[in-house]
């Protein structure tokens, strides 16, 4: 077979092989020159449901699907899975419970309690948050992948989708074995920055002000007094021992800047338990960034990567918790709270989701906080939820595209919304839904959009989604 680079299949792209979307980057293509696409992405895989991106929604959403049945296969461009929590050092998982209740089950607290069994996740009662240890978090997420059958295409880049009409037909990947091209009846995008969902022209949320929240980019200090007072009472958000964020940490670094001292701006800062005696996880850095601009972002990485440095050296010397610390690890790549999200068939917003509006189709709970970080300087705005909020399923569906899904953080919500459903056991419960509806949408041969939402919900509830 004809060798083809990505590069001469973009150029041929451009000339008329296949139709461009709205980036010449993400291409869409149509089936009307299969023939010659085949030949340069050849057929590897035919699958009832693809899930595109191995983070939390992801990963949970493989599962869901290949429970009920379906032939599923998950993309991700990492060679693990597990998202921000293995690719950002995001810690801890938040929130799964209110007073001791769970607020999201099912697969996603199933995953929870396996890991805990094997020594990777601490419960933080009452509010449910979970400690972890990272490398056991990627085995434990592959373990439950395998488990289920599904097929892994790990180390591969989505670089497009052909398609007929609004459905789509096929994504094409980018590997060591060059560019391959996978079929499927449904496709789940659990991506983040829903990067399916724009290759495939799904209109996006509307951004007039052109704001995001920042980027933090975490990391793993060692040689840390982790039996202090100070990290014993802020590594732990259980909202038992005060405020997550580290407070006698934050008023010194503040103090320090008011007097001239010159440091970047920080968030928290926020220490994580890992689970190793003398280790935590650190978020404190925070930089605008746009993570759907590669050269934005990569720039932003690598002023990110020196603020890292910077604050390790300002809490050696300026702590004694911290004297003989270091950097034992960088994440993979920074966090993202806010990218792109879908304009979907409804969109959540604040005044439904803080009073917790139960939808019909409601498929999924919240009870993080709303949580706006601010992309300059060292304020945040967060607004406590008194009850769990609502997801209905409507917000995982874009109309017009009948064989679509997504999950996690690219839902449709407004900003204030998302500031609570970006984190991690929210993507979870959202991509549980989204498992099932593909698997269903597929056993009962109709679009996503015509799933029998009754038995959707009841489905879920019977997985032990708190619905």
């Amino acid at each position: 077979m004809e060798k083809i680079s990505r590069k001469l299949f973009l150029k041929r792209a451009v000339a008329g092989l296949a139709t461009l979307a709205v980036a010449p980057s993400l291409l869409s293509c149509t089936d009307e020159h299969e023939e010659e696409i085949r030949k340069i992405a050849p057929l590897v895989g035919e699958y009832d449901v693809v899930v595109v991106g191995g983070g939390p929604a992801g990963f949970i959403s493989a599962i869901a699907a290949a429970r009920q049945g379906a032939k599923v296969a998950i993309i991700e461009r990492y060679g693990f899975l597990g998202g921000m929590a293995t690719i950002g050092y995001v810690a801890p998982i938040s929130v799964f419970a209110l007073k001791n209740e769970l607020v999201i089950g099912g697969i996603p607290w199933e995953f929870v309690k396996r890991l805990e069994q094997m020594g990777g996740a601490f419960i933080e009662w009452p509010k449910a948050n979970i400690d972890f240890d990272i490398e056991l978090y990627k085995l434990c997420c592959q373990r439950m992948i395998l488990e289920a059958g599904v097929d892994m295409y790990m180390h591969s880049a989505m670089v497009g989708c052909q398609m007929s009409g609004k459905s789509i037909d096929s994504v094409i990947i980018e590997n060591k074995n060059g560019l391959e091209t996978i079929n499927s009846k449904v496709f789940i995008d659990c991506t983040g920055d829903g990067d399916l969902a724009y290759m495939a022209q799904v209109p996006m949320q509307p951004n007039p002000d052109n704001e995001l929240q920042p980027s933090s980019f975490c990391f793993i200090l060692s040689g840390v007094d982790t039996d202090s007072e100070l990290l014993n009472k802020c590594m732990y958000h259980n909202g038992i021992n005060g405020p997550s964020q580290c407070k006698p940490v934050r008023e010194k670094l503040l103090a320090m800047k008011a007097a001239g001292v010159d440091m970047p701006d920080f968030g928290g800062p926020w220490f994580n338990n890992v689970l190793h005696k003398g280790s935590v996880a650190v978020n404190m850095t925070r930089r605008a960034a746009n993570a759907t601009d590669n050269r934005n972002f990569s720039a932003v990485e690598c002023q990110l990567r020196e603020d890292i440095f910077t604050f390790t050296k300002i809490l050696k010397e300026n702590f004694k918790e911290f004297k003989d610390c270091y950097v034992a690890s960088t994440a993979p790549q920074a966090g993202i709270r806010e990218s792109r999200r879908i304009l979907g068939v409804h969109t959540v917003t604040a005044d439904e989701y803080v009073n917790a509006f139960k939808y019909e189709d409601s498929i999924s709970r919240g009870i993080h906080p709303i949580d706006i970080h601010a992309s300059k300087g060292t304020s945040q705005v967060r607004i406590d939820l008194t009850k769990p909020a609502y997801v209905p399923y409507r917000a995982l569906i874009a109309p017009q595209y009948p064989n679509l899904l997504v999950a996690g953080r690219c839902i449709s919500t407004d900003r204030q919304a998302l500031a609570s459903l970006r984190v991690m056991a929210s993507c979870m419960g959202t991509g549980q839904a989204a498992g099932v509806a593909a698997a269903q949408s597929i056993a009962q041969r109709c679009a996503v959009q015509d799933v029998d939402t009754s038995k959707l919900v009841s489905t879920l509830k019977e997985l032990g989604a708190v619905l």
